[in-house]
C-alpha cells in the first residue's frame, strides 16, 4: 500500500472530572458531524479509504464469492389464516425477501415486494401481521435502513390500502380483535410531548379502529411508566383474553398482565398482574384449551413451560409443564392439538450448546414423547402452527453449510418432511465444522464453532474469529456467505459462544453484563489463544470482527489485547462507554452495560470502554471501521472518536497496518439490500485476506 499520511484530527484538551475521576475526550468536536471540522475529517477519511481500499487484490473476488453464495436465497416458515396462508421467500435475483400469498392449492402471488415499490433497495420490510380472516394484512415499511416503520393496512385481496399510514410505530406488535375491526399496538408519543433528545422512547399501548384517524386512537396503557419501556400485545383467538407485557430497555425482565375483555371494554381492559417487579423474563398467551401458556426463565435459567387458569394467574398457581433442562436452553413451542392425531401434542425447540433440537410431549402432561430428526447440527426457528389448530407443525432450519429451508411435521404420521427449500441453487465449499470447547480466564468452560476447509492445513490458517456476547443474543450455526466465501479462499471461521448470548441460559447472560461484562472479553481471548495454541492460526495471521455489541466486542480485544490479532473489523460498534447513553437509543442499553451517572458502574465502563484505553505508542493492529450514517441505534460518533484516537496512538505505519473508516449513506444499522452487503462484505473480507496474507483466486 501507498505511504500516506492520516487525516489531521486535533485534540482537545478536554478533562471532565465524574465522580471524582478525571475523564478525558480528546475528539469530542467528532460527535457532531454536521460541524466543518467534522464534515472535513470525515471527507479527508474517505478519501483515505477510497485510495487504499483500490489496493485490495482480492476485494472483487470476494464480490463474487459473496453474491454467488448469497443466490441461495431465503425462505421462511409458512403463516396460516384459514387455507390463505403467508410466506417470504428471496430469490436470487431478488434484493430484499418478498411477501407471497397463496390460497389452498391455488397459483402464488406477490403480495408485498419491496424492491416493486422502490427500485432503489432502500425501502425494507420490517414487520407485518395477518388479521384473523387472513383478508386484512397490517405491514411497516420504512426506508434509508432508519428503521422508522410506518404503519399502514391492506386489503389482501385487491392488495388496496386500507388504513394508515400510522408514524412512530417503529416495530410494534399488532394485536387484531376477532372481528378485524381494530388491533392494539404501540406507538411513541409525538416529538412535541415528550423533552427535547427523548423523541426515541416514551412508548404508549393504543387501541385503533379501522378507517379512523391514529390521532383519535385510545391510550390503553403507558401513562406514567418508565421513559424506556417497551410493550408486547397480544390477543387471543377468541378475544377474549388480552396480555401485555412490559420490560425496561432491552431487559429480559418482565412485568406482565392478563384482562379478560369479556368483563371490561376494549378501551379500558381491567388489568390483573401474573407478574410485577420480578427480575425474569416471561411471555404468556392463551391456548385454544383455555389454559394460560407461561413460558418464563423464573427460578429455572435455562427456560421451562408453566401452565395455569387465566381466571387465577398468580405465580402460586402456575404448574411446570415442560421442565428446565440440564444443558439446553427452552426457545419455543407449538401446541398441535387439533384432529388428525391420536392425543394433542407439544412441539418444544431447544439450543443445547448452541445447536438446535426439537422434543415432542404429551400436551395434557407434559410428558416426553420423542425427538424429531433434524437434517443436522444446525439452528431450529420459528416452530408455527394453525391458528385454529391441527396435526401439523412448521419450522425453519439452517446449518453452517444449508441455506435456509422449512420443514413440516405431521403429528398424525410422525413424519418430519422438507417443506421447502431455499430457491437458488448454489455450490457450497467442501468444509469441515467443529464445535470446540476452551476453558476461559476464570475456569469457565466456553465453545466455539470453527468452520474451516476440508483439506488438512500445512499449518497456521488465516482466520477470522467473530463474536458478539450480550443482549441474550446467541449464536447458533447457520448458513452464512461470508463465512463460507472466507472458507473457499482457504481461512478459517471461528464463532464463540461468548458470555452475555444465551447459549448457556440466562445465567450465561448474567454472567456477561453489568459489572462482569469484562468476562466477555476474556472469553473472546481465550478464544484466541485456543485457536492459537492448537495450530489453527498464528497471531499474524488472526483477525477479530463483530458488529453493534460485536464492535464493542472488537474494540475492546483490539486495546486490551492488541497482541493477539493482526487485523479486526468493526462495525456499527459502541465505543465510547461513558457517553453511549446520550446518543441513539443508548438509554435503552444501562440495563446491560450500566450508567456512567452512577459512580460504581462508571468504574465498570471506563474499566473497558475502547475509547478510554487507548495508549499511544502501541502497535495496534490493522483496523477497518464500517459505519451507516442513517444508523437509528449506534450512533457512527463512536467509530469516528476511536478512529480518530487510534490513527494517533498507533505506532504501526500507515501503510502496514492502517486504521480506516468505511462510510456508507442511506443504510443503517441491520437489513439492507443484497447488493449492499456484497459490496460491505467484500470490503471487509479484502481487507482482512490483504492484512492476514490469504489468496483468494
Amino acid at each position: 500500500m501507498p505511504e500516506l499520511r492520516y487525516p489531521t484530527a486535533e485534540r482537545l484538551d478536554l478533562v471532565e472530572t465524574l465522580h471524582g475521576r478525571p475523564v478525558a475526550d480528546p475528539y469530542r468536536w467528532l460527535e457532531d458531524p454536521e460541524s466543518a471540522p467534522a464534515k472535513e475529517w470525515a471527507t479527508a477519511q474517505d478519501a483515505l479509504f477510497s485510495e487504499l481500499g483500490a489496493h485490495l487484490p482480492d476485494r472483487e473476488r470476494f464480490a463474487e464469492h459473496v453474491r454467488e453464495l448469497m443466490g441461495a436465497g431465503s425462505v421462511g416458515a409458512p403463516v396460516w389464516r384459514g387455507e390463505r396462508r403467508f410466506s417470504g421467500r428471496r430469490t436470487a435475483d431478488q434484493e430484499h425477501p418478498v411477501l407471497y400469498v397463496r390460497d389452498g392449492d391455488g397459483p402464488e402471488r406477490v403480495l408485498l415486494d419491496p424492491g416493486a415499490l422502490d427500485p432503489s433497495g432502500l425501502t425494507t420490510l420490517d414487520a407485518w401481521k395477518a388479521d384473523p380472516s387472513g383478508r386484512l394484512l397490517a405491514y411497516q415499511l420504512s426506508e434509508g435502513g432508519n428503521e422508522e416503520s410506518v404503519l399502514r393496512v391492506m386489503d389482501v385481496d385487491t392488495g388496496e390500502i386500507v388504513d394508515g399510514p400510522i408514524d412512530r410505530a417503529r416495530y410494534t406488535p399488532v394485536a387484531w380483535l376477532p372481528d378485524s375491526s381494530a388491533f392494539y399496538y404501540v406507538r411513541k408519543l409525538p416529538p412535541e410531548q415528550v423533552p427535547e433528545g427523548e423523541h426515541d422512547y416514551h412508548r404508549r399501548v393504543y387501541l385503533h379502529r379501522l378507517g379512523t384517524p391514529a390521532d383519535e386512537d385510545v391510550l390503553i396503557f403507558g401513562e406514567g411508566r418508565d421513559k424506556t419501556e417497551y410493550f408486547g400485545v397480544w390477543v387471543s383467538r377468541d378475544g377474549r383474553w388480552l396480555v401485555l407485557d412490559a420490560s425496561k430497555g432491552t431487559s429480559a425482565d418482565t412485568d406482565l398482565w392478563l384482562a379478560d375483555l369479556s368483563r371490561s371494554p376494549y378501551e379500558a381492559p381491567a388489568w390483573v398482574s401474573v407478574q410485577e417487579g420480578v427480575a425474569a423474563a416471561l411471555s404468556a398467551h392463551v391456548g385454544r384449551d383455555g389454559r394460560l401458556y407461561l413460558f418464563t426463565d423464573r427460578d429455572s435459567p435455562r427456560g421451562r413451560l408453566c401452565v395455569a387458569d387465566p381466571e387465577a394467574p398468580g405465580y402460586e398457581n402456575w404448574r411446570t409443564l415442560v421442565a428446565e433442562a440440564d444443558d439446553a436452553v427452552l426457545e419455543d413451542y407449538a401446541i398441535l392439538d387439533g384432529p388428525g392425531s391420536e392425543r394433542p401434542e407439544l412441539l418444544v425447540s431447544w439450543s443445547r450448546h448452541a445447536v438446535g433440537e426439537v422434543t415432542r410431549h404429551d400436551l395434557a402432561t407434559g410428558e416426553l414423547l420423542g425427538t424429531l430428526p433434524l437434517p443436522g447440527l444446525g439452528s431450529v426457528s420459528g416452530l408455527l402452527e394453525r391458528p385454529e389448530g391441527g396435526h401439523e407443525a412448521w419450522f425453519g432450519y439452517t446449518d453452517s453449510t444449508t441455506p435456509s429451508a422449512v420443514y413440516r411435521y405431521d403429528a398424525g404420521t410422525g413424519a418430519v418432511d422438507l417443506w421447502e427449500s431455499a430457491p437458488g441453487t448454489v455450490t457450497v465449499p467442501d468444509v469441515r465444522v467443529e464445535q470446540v470447547a476452551y476453558t476461559s480466564k476464570d475456569g469457565t468452560t466456553v465453545r466455539m464453532l470453527v468452520m474451516a476447509p476440508a483439506a488438512p492445513a500445512e499449518g497456521p490458517r488465516p482466520t477470522i474469529l467473530y463474536g458478539y456476547g450480550g443482549f441474550r443474543i446467541s449464536l447458533t450455526p447457520g448458513y452464512s456467505a461470508t463465512a463460507l466465501s472466507w472458507v473457499r479462499a482457504g481461512g478459517v471461521y471461528a464463532v464463540a459462544g461468548l458470555r452475555g448470548g444465551l447459549e448457556e441460559g440466562e445465567e450465561w447472560h448474567r454472567g456477561g453484563m453489568l459489572a462482569d461484562k469484562q468476562n466477555v472479553f476474556d472469553d473472546c481471548a481465550a478464544a484466541a489463544e485456543h485457536l492459537i495454541a492448537t495450530g489453527v492460526t498464528d497471531t499474524d495471521r488472526l483477525a477479530i470482527m463483530g458488529g453493534s455489541n460485536g464492535g464493542l466486542l472488537v474494540g475492546a480485544m483490539v486495546t486490551q489485547r492488541p497482541d493477539l490479532f493482526a487485523a479486526a473489523v468493526c462495525s456499527a460498534p459502541l465505543l465510547d462507554m461513558v457517553r453511549y447513553e446520550r446518543f441513539g437509543l443508548g438509554r435503552l442499553w444501562s440495563v446491560e452495560y450500566g450508567s456512567a451517572e452512577d459512580p460504581e458502574q462508571l468504574g465498570w465502563l471506563l474499566g473497558y470502554s475502547p475509547y478510554h484505553n487507548v495508549r499511544e505508542g502501541t502497535r495496534y493492529p490493522a483496523v477497518l471501521f464500517t459505519v451507516f450514517d442513517n444508523d437509528t441505534r449506534v450512533d457512527p460518533l463512536h467509530a469516528r472518536k476511536l478512529c480518530a484516537q487510534l490513527q494517533w496512538a498507533t505506532s504501526a505505519p500507515v501503510g502496514e497496518r492502517p486504521v480506516l473508516l468505511r462510510r456508507e449513506a442511506e443504510v443503517g444499522h441491520s437489513t439492507r439490500s443484497v447488493s449492499r452487503s456484497v459490496e460491505l462484505n467484500a470490503d471487509q473480507l479484502g481487507f482482512l485476506a490483504h492484512h492476514l496474507g490469504l489468496n483468494a483466486l
